[in-house]
Parts: structure tokens; C-alpha cells; sequence
């Protein structure tokens, strides 16, 4: 489960870093001053965490759900700017409304590496026991600053190619999302299996896929008509 959750945040991490090798240099800088300013401004709330209380965490289902829905909507953005992205290059000109989604879906870095450097800071509090925790918090503000320029540079210059650096933010995202199904479900089901057939249930979902596809049909071929007498 640990083993889950430390792949998960590293991919996390990995996916912020990726995502800014899509930003220009003065973005990057004021991502990284951001996220070092967050890390040396919660050393006071770092130090009230223990150890217990994290692995509490950890095996709260409620809690875990409930970071299950933020970790869903974070790889819907990054998943769905990808997706636009390749879309935009191929297709342009789109609508402008596009364009609109396309640029605020690139400036979202994601919505839980705040908490995974949270975490990080209060692994690191632990790891140094004795030392003052605000050079602590500080020294490790400097070591993220410092993170996030020369790791966006660095992998900026392994994979110079957008179109590969969006394939591997799309499937490392997708591994995000499998990674964290594993680790927020923590061995319990949401739901309860059944042996009997609700039949008017199954019923009722054919009805509804037969008519959303009898509507998707008529409007790709009004569609399509009316591209032919444009033309």
C-alpha cells in the first residue's frame, strides 16, 4: 500500500515537472517560487503531523474517496489539455471558445502536487530529528525551488518534441489514474456484488444507448449533409 502511494506521488511529481516544459520561462520561475513559498510557509502545520496520524490517513476510506475525486478531476485536466493540444496542432484553426479551454487547461499544474509537497516536508521534519524546523522548512523551500527549474529544464532537454512530451504526460497520467484506484479503494469495494439480474435496470440502459445512438447518427449525418452542400 506505502509502496503505492510513494510511486504515486513520484508520479505526481514527475507529471508537474512535465507539465512545465509546456510553459515559458518567466511561467516556470513564478511556478517554482509558488511551490517553494508553500513549502517554507507550512513548516508550522508540517511539525504538528506525526507519523501515526499520516498512516491514519491512509487507511480512512471516506478520506481516500475523497482524494479519489480530486485525483480524478486533476488527471481529467492534464489527460483532457493533451488531448486538446493534439487537436489545436492538427486542426487549425479551431473556434475560439477551444482556444479558450486549450490555454486555461495549460496553466492548471495539477492539484495534488501541493499536497505530495506537504507530505514531502513532513517526511523530511521526521527524517531530521533535533534541527530547527524552520531551517528545515526553508532549506527544503530552496531544494523545490531549485527542483522545479532544472528538472523542467532537464527533461525539456531529453525530450525537445512536444508531441512525445504530450504521449508521455497522457500515459503517465493514465498510470496516475490506474495507480490511484489501487491506492484510495485500499482493498475495499464501493459497492456490494449481486447474484440476480435487475432485467427493467438493463433494460432501461439499452433503451438509453439505443436512442443516444439513433440521436448521434442523425446529427453526424445532418452534419455531414450540410459539410457536402457547403461544398
Amino acid at each position: 500500500m506505502y509502496a503505492v502511494v510513494l510511486i504515486l506521488m513520484l508520479l505526481i511529481v514527475f507529471n508537474f515537472l512535465l507539465k512545465q516544459t509546456f510553459w515559458q520561462v518567466v511561467a516556470v520561475g513564478i511556478s517554482a517560487v509558488v511551490a517553494g513559498l508553500f513549502v517554507g510557509c507550512m513548516w508550522p502545520y508540517a511539525i504538528e503531523q506525526s507519523k501515526t496520524q499520516i498512516e491514519s490517513w491512509l487507511n480512512n476510506p471516506e478520506l481516500m474517496l475523497d482524494t479519489s475525486v480530486i485525483l480524478t478531476l486533476d488527471v481529467s485536466f492534464q489527460m483532457a489539455y493533451c488531448l486538446l493540444a493534439v487537436h489545436v496542432h492538427n486542426a487549425y484553426p479551431v473556434k475560439k471558445r477551444i482556444i479558450r479551454i486549450y490555454r486555461v487547461l495549460r496553466w492548471i499544474p495539477g492539484l495534488l502536487i501541493y499536497p505530495v509537497l506537504f507530505s514531502g516536508l513532513a517526511y523530511a521534519i521526521f527524517a531530521f530529528p533535533g534541527m530547527s524546523f524552520q531551517l528545515i522548512g526553508w532549506s527544503c523551500a530552496g531544494v523545490v525551488f531549485l527542483s522545479v527549474l532544472l528538472g523542467s529544464y532537464l527533461l525539456l532537454w531529453l525530450l525537445p518534441e512536444k508531441e512525445l512530451r504530450l504521449e508521455l504526460l497522457f500515459l503517465s497520467n493514465a498510470l496516475v489514474a490506474i495507480l490511484g484506484i489501487i491506492a484510495t479503494v485500499n482493498g475495499r469495494t464501493a459497492v456490494q456484488g449481486v447474484s440476480t439480474v435487475d432485467w427493467a435496470s438493463l433494460a432501461g440502459l439499452v433503451v438509453i444507448i439505443l436512442v443516444g445512438g439513433c440521436i448521434g447518427l442523425f446529427y453526424y449525418r445532418r452534419k455531414n449533409l450540410k459539410n457536402n452542400s457547403s461544398k
